[in-house]
């Protein structure tokens, strides 16, 4: 198995892992209140989408929910979508290896090997 699909592997079970915890917040939150949102924000931290991300992406989803009065379990779900997709697009993923030395950062669930790829041999 190549590093990538071990990669692939390792992020397909986490995605496995927040899409279960968000529709288990949904079926025991029916309403859509203030207590469906912060165990949906705990959710996305503990799930290491992080502190910062994870808080701006509940504010957005909080706005839109008042903005376009949504009282739908199943809105708010791709309303939470769309608003973690839009905040993963706002990246610039260009490399800039200008510089010499230039450094990477890889990220990756663990037991993936991060560390066997060969990045010397990559142009």
């Amino acid at each position: 198995m190549s590093f990538f699909d071990k990669l692939k592997n390792g992020l397909g079970k986490t995605k496995t892992s927040i899409n279960d915890k968000i529709n288990d917040a949904f079926s025991v939150f029916r309403k859509v209140d203030e207590e469906l949102l912060d165990e949906l924000e705990e959710i996305l931290i503990m799930s290491d989408i992080g502190m910062d991300t994870s808080l701006e992406i509940i504010s957005r989803l909080r706005q839109r929910i008042k903005k376009e009065n949504i009282k739908d379990a199943e809105e708010v779900k791709e309303a939470l979508r769309e608003e973690m997709k839009e905040i993963l697009n706002v990246c610039d993923n260009t490399l800039k290896l200008n510089t010499k030395p230039s450094v990477i950062l890889v990220i990756g669930v663990n037991g993936v090997r991060k560390n066997n790829f060969n990045w010397k041999n990559r142009k």
